[in-house]
């Protein structure tokens, strides 16, 4: 079967990683650079239900910081391991194709919003959605940063009970989203 190369890929990665905890001193690097990037990954963790250091170690793995949400995200909806997505990814592989590979679809990244999205980076994704009918979904072919987006859209709207609209206007704006988490905080905590 195709997942034992994938199984065997991930022992040999932690492996791998234990080596060089060892090498290192012991210390996988507990400590997350930037206050911005670790209150993102602070929130990422509770939102998954995952300790800090599983995130710690899908970064330390080659996997960028807006990613690593989706590695949880397909990992959560597949009932795997975050460990065989993040193989599965650094093998080039793209997030639509990853979804595939477990019987997922594209209908999964879908999010509810209201009204209509028609700007960067989300109009083109709510477009496909929005033109095809329910049962079609799982022919929509997104791309990498659709997945991304739609990914983080969901876990930020979600964590703190923000509207997407908002989320979708600041991302329109071009901030990132460590900027937005720290945003959204920020107003979260005045209003208490």
């Amino acid at each position: 079967m195709r997942l034992k190369g994938v199984f065997m890929a991930v022992i040999m990665l932690t492996t791998t990683a234990s080596v060089r905890e060892s090498d290192a001193g012991g210390d996988m690097g507990v400590s997350i650079a930037g206050e911005g990037l670790s209150g993102f990954f602070l929130v990422v963790g509770d939102y998954y239900r995952v300790p800090q250091k599983e995130i710690i170690i899908i970064r330390e793995r080659g996997i960028p910081p807006y990613e690593i949400p989706v590695v949880l995200f397909i990992a959560k909806r597949a009932h795997v391991a975050p460990e065989i997505i993040t193989v599965l990814r650094l093998r080039d592989n793209a997030w639509l194709h990853t979804t595939l590979r477990f019987g997922l679809g594209p209908e999964i990244f879908y999010f509810p919003v209201g009204g209509v999205v028609r700007d960067p980076p989300y109009g083109r994704a709510y477009g496909y959605y929005k033109h095809k009918p329910k049962k079609e979904w799982k022919t929509i072919l997104l791309r990498d940063d659709d997945i991304i987006n739609l990914v983080n859209l969901k876990l930020m709207s979600e964590h703190y009970g923000y509207p997407p609209e908002k989320i979708i206007k600041m991302r329109s704006e071009g901030k990132e989203f460590v900027l937005i988490n720290d945003e959204i905080r920020k107003e979260k905590e005045k209003i208490k």
